[in-house]
């Protein structure tokens, strides 16, 4: 079992009522190969204070185990304005352009993984904003040796922007390997500093739960 409850927490950064976080409890291929798709959501929730998130992590592991799914958090916060406004594009493109109804009803949760409102944005010639707003990536590898994770949070850190200081916010287990969880940096020049495979998400979750 991981729980990542208490590495996410310090993330959570509410500032109006408009701030959000997206959490889904997804059953997965991997997990259920009967699955049409690769992956299917169980339940949706639209995190808007850590207190909501604390009260709602029984129910959440309750689903978890019960469907033999997982529970993913976007450390980047989402805005109920901006994704309603998007919404709002999307299903008039749907309909008017592409004649699309069936598909009007999963528009809300297509927006909700897309867009996002922390902005974070990197200038490699210039200064990164470190504010707990600041865009996340998720660095995701199947790996659990202690120093093939030092090792590769060693190279990201020497990556510009500002070679040297520390990018890698946290580390959290999964259940083959970790999640770094970092600032955005030059994934061209990781990619020449390391010979071992990873994925890099600059807008993907991270995992909260599995049994």
């Amino acid at each position: 079992m991981i729980n990542n409850l208490e590495h996410i927490i310090p993330f959570l950064d509410f500032r109006t009522d408009d701030d959000f976080y997206h959490l889904q409890i997804l059953k997965r291929k991997k997990e259920h190969p009967e699955l049409g798709s690769n992956s299917r959501i169980i339940k949706t929730y639209y995190v808007t204070s850590v207190e909501m998130l604390k009260d709602n992590m029984g129910e959440i592991k309750l689903l978890c185990d019960f469907h033999n799914s997982r529970a993913y958090f976007n450390l980047n916060r989402r805005s109920f304005e901006k994704v309603a406004k998007h919404v709002h594009l999307k299903i008039a493109h749907q309909i008017l352009m592409n004649e699309d109804y069936r598909s009007v009803k999963k528009s809300y949760e297509s927006v909700c993984g897309g867009v996002q409102s922390d902005k974070g944005t990197v200038s490699f010639g210039g200064i990164l904003s470190e504010t707990k707003g600041s865009r996340k990536w998720v660095v995701d590898f199947d790996e659990k040796s202690t120093l093939y994770t030092t090792t590769l949070a060693e190279e990201i850190n020497g990556c510009d922007p500002t070679p040297g200081e520390d990018k890698v916010y946290d580390i959290l287990p999964t259940k083959n390997g970790y999640h770094l969880i970092t600032r955005p940096f030059n994934i061209a020049q990781l990619k020449e500093r390391i010979n071992f495979e990873l994925d890099i998400h600059k807008n993907n979750p991270c995992l909260l739960y599995i049994s």
